[in-house]
């Protein structure tokens, strides 16, 4: 089966490289300027540059589309129509409602869809990573070279027969994931503090918030802005995270401790009953990463970007284990904190006391608050641009350490994942 992957961008080209030393023949495409270093680069590989997306549609057994995912409809319209005939079509776009859509309007009938969806960035590797396969039109053959090569780069499929389904589940796996960890760098980047320079901040489950809000923003703002606004799933669940902030955050600054106890304690005893499977992080792991030199003495913390994650989980009847089948490293982290905070009672009790009657950090509540209004209303206006604005100007602000964030979130992931 020869591979044609349309995009050599970070994900084209690491899928590339992976197919290629699995002994598939390879081609690919990518803007005109970018040849040279392309060529440079896989050529050793076996990896042919061709001139545009037409020349690898015809030629290809298996073309995968990896461009941006505003770009999608533009650049299917151009090379669709000369697609090899029974070839199968794929496109890495990590949401699916559109990217199906496009896929139906422009490519031939006889064009076989078998979509997928990396459940990882370009800094790891696909061996042992999760990869979604959802076949929507296909002969069983197709659909069987596809999982041949996806087991011969040692991928961990999960195969899901609905692009809906995957859809659903990749919006609170990654949209809302991302709007609560880009929220808490927004929040820090407007109060105007790095959060390793700050007491409220040590400790084992704001080391993970820090380094994960830190990976995030060293990717580029398209990717988190096509997951976010794109998905049609993503806007509502975004948008009940916003209001289980807006709740608590109004009880807290009442000091309407009953109902916050009670709100609290209904949620944790709906996200993490005993039946779940627990992930059971390990503290000492994650006490061992931090980007703190001196902060001084540790200040507790009502961790209300967590408390709020639980709450909206609640309130829409999610059950985030089960969503483990589409789970990202940032997700994976983000349960497994919020579960190390509600199983441990002494932990939960301080976070309560804290968000209720610590006024030292109602402040950065504060600008918590404000800053998953910003987000929500971005999304909820179906504003790209706006999105993209506003990450890059966050990802700017903490410039000088998202190379080292990105390599000890790379770590205490691995570390956390094996402990």
């Amino acid at each position: 089966m020869r591979i044609g992957i349309i995009g050599l961008g970070d994900m084209g080209k690491l899928y590339a490289k992976a197919f290629a030393k699995a002994g598939y023949m390879v081609c690919g495409c990518d803007m005109p300027l970018n040849r040279e270093r392309l060529e440079n680069e896989l050529n050793s590989l076996g990896i042919g540059l061709m001139d545009d997306g037409k020349d690898v549609s015809r030629v290809s057994d298996l073309i995968i589309y990896s461009v941006e995912a505003d770009k999608l409809e533009q650049v299917v319209g151009m090379y669709g129509p000369s697609t090899k005939y029974g070839a199968i079509v794929a496109g890495q776009t990590s949401v699916k409602h559109p990217e199906i859509a496009i896929f139906e309007k422009y490519l031939p009938a006889d064009a076989q869809i078998i979509t997928f969806h990396a459940m990882h960035g370009p800094g790891f590797d696909p061996k042992g990573q999760k990869l979604i396969l959802i076949n929507h039109r296909s002969e069983a053959d197709a659909y069987q070279r596809m999982l041949d090569l996806f087991n011969a780069v040692e991928t961990d499929i999960v195969e899901i027969p609905d692009y809906h389904e995957h859809d659903k589940i990749v919006a609170d796996t990654q949209a809302v994931t991302h709007v609560g960890f880009e929220s808490m760098g927004t929040a820090w980047k407007s109060a105007g503090f790095f959060p390793w320079e700050n007491a409220s901040y040590i400790g084992g489950i704001d080391n993970v918030k820090i380094l994960t809000t830190l990976r995030i923003f060293s990717y580029k703002a398209h990717v988190y802005a096509g997951l976010a606004i794109l998905n049609p799933y993503a806007r509502q669940q975004v948008k009940r995270y916003a209001e289980s902030e807006s709740d608590l955050f109004k009880l807290m600054i009442k000091e309407e401790e009953q109902e916050f106890r009670n709100r609290l304690y209904r949620a944790r005893d709906f996200v993490f009953h005993e039946s779940r499977k627990p992930i059971m992080f390990n503290d000492a792991v994650m006490r061992e990463f931090s980007l703190a030199r001196d902060a001084g003495h540790q200040k507790p913390n009502s961790h209300l970007s967590i408390l709020s994650m639980v709450d909206a989980w609640y309130h829409l009847g999610v059950n985030p284990y089960d969503n483990l089948i589409c789970q990202t490293p940032p997700f994976r982290l983000r349960l497994g904190i919020a579960e190390y905070l509600f199983k441990n009672e002494e932990l939960l009790e301080e976070s309560i006391e804290t968000a209720l009657y610590d006024k030292t950090i109602r402040g950065d509540d504060l600008e918590f608050h404000s800053a998953v209004r910003e987000w929500s209303a971005i999304i909820g206006y179906g504003d790209m641009e706006g999105y993209k604005k506003h990450f890059n100007e966050v990802q700017a602000f903490f410039a000088d350490r998202l190379e080292e964030g990105n390599k000890q979130s790379a770590e205490l992931i691995r570390r956390l994942m094996s402990s």
